[in-house]
C-alpha cells in the first residue's frame, strides 16, 4: 500500500498524515483550534500542538474529535495505525522525552530507563516476563537503549533525578551488574551531564514515595506528568494535577541528600556491590 502523499508530493508518515486531516477536517467544520478545544474538553494549545506535532493523537482524544467532526471513526482509526517499539502505555511519554528540553525523574525501585545499562535494562526485563522468548527480551531492551542515546546530547535535555537508596541497594541483575550500574550513574554524574539525588532510608515519608514520577518540561507547551506502576502507566497534562506531582517532586527533592553528598553515595554502594561481585 502506497504512503500518503503531502502537498508537496512526498510521502507522509502516517503522523503527518493525521495531522494534516485533522487540521483539513477542522477548518472545514468551521472551527478554529481553541473552539475545537472546547468541544473535546481541552484546549486550543493541545489541538495546536497535535496538529504540528508535539502532541500525538490519542486514542480517547480521537473519539472526541471523531464525534464533534462527524467523521465517524475515522480519526479513532488513524490513531491506532501509529506504531510504536515500547509497550503501550509508555508511547506516548517516549515519544515527548524526545522532544522535552528538561526531565525529572523520581525513582523508587529501579534505575530510570534513560540510565539503565544494558545488562541492568535486561534483568529488568527478564525479571518481568520470566518466560519470555529471548527475542522478545532482546526487542524491549533493544528499544530501551535507543531511548538512552537521547543524553549523547550534551546539553538537552536536562536531566535531574532522584532515586530512592532502595535503587541503589536492589542488586538487580547480581552484584556485579549491579556495580556497573551505579558506576555507569556516577559517570554521568561527574560528566556534568546530569543532577542525581539520593533519598536515604533514614529520611523516612517523603513526597512521591511509593511510584515512579517523571515531569517533563518543553520548549513551547505546557509540561506534562508520567506516572507509572506494574504494567500500566498514565500520561497527565491537566495543569492542577501536574503541579500536584511537582510539589511532590519537590518535597523528594528536599528530603534528598545534596548532590555532591549522594556521588559519595552511589559510589560508596558501587564499591560495596563489586566487592561482594569479587567474593
Amino acid at each position: 500500500m502506497a504512503k500518503p502523499k503531502g502537498e508537496g508530493g512526498a510521502a507522509q508518515t502516517p503522523e503527518e498524515f493525521a495531522r494534516e486531516e485533522l487540521r483539513r477536517h477542522r477548518e472545514g467544520a468551521g472551527l478554529t483550534q481553541e473552539g475545537l478545544g472546547e468541544r473535546i474538553f481541552t484546549t486550543g494549545s493541545y489541538v495546536g500542538q497535535m496538529e504540528c506535532g508535539q502532541r500525538r493523537l490519542r486514542p480517547e482524544i480521537a473519539v472526541l474529535i471523531d464525534k464533534e467532526l462527524g467523521t465517524r471513526d475515522y480519526f479513532t482509526r488513524l490513531s491506532k495505525a501509529f506504531k510504536s517499539k515500547h509497550v503501550e502505555y509508555f508511547a506516548v511519554a517516549a515519544e515527548l522525552e524526545v522532544q522535552a528540553t528538561a526531565i525529572y525523574d523520581y525513582a523508587p525501585t529501579l534505575v530510570p530507563g534513560l540510565l539503565q545499562t544494558t545488562d541492568y535494562a535486561r534483568a529488568v526485563v527478564r525479571a518481568n516476563s520470566p518466560t519470555a522468548l529471548a527475542e522478545h527480551v532482546d526487542a524491549l531492551v533493544a528499544s530501551r537503549m535507543d531511548r538512552v542515546r537521547l543524553l549523547d546530547d550534551p546539553a538537552r535535555p536536562e536531566l535531574w533525578v532522584v532515586l530512592h537508596e532502595s535503587v541503589l541497594r536492589t542488586a538487580v541483575g547480581g552484584p556485579a551488574v549491579m556495580a556497573a550500574q551505579l558506576q555507569h550513574i556516577a559517570a554521568y554524574v561527574r560528566s556534568h551531564r546530569i543532577t542525581m539525588q539520593v533519598v536515604p532510608f533514614s529520611a523516612g515519608a517523603h513526597g512521591v514515595l511509593g511510584s515512579l514520577v517523571r515531569i517533563m518540561q518543553f520548549a513551547e507547551a505546557p509540561d506534562v506528568a508520567y506516572t507509572e506502576g506494574p504494567h500500566a502507566g498514565q500520561l497527565l497534562d491537566y495543569p492542577a494535577l501536574v503541579q500536584r506531582h511537582w510539589k511532590s517532586y519537590d518535597l523528594a527533592r528536599a528530603a534528598a541528600l545534596s548532590p555532591e553528598v549522594s556521588l559519595t553515595r552511589i559510589e560508596s554502594v558501587a564499591e560495596d556491590h563489586a566487592t561482594c561481585a569479587q567474593t
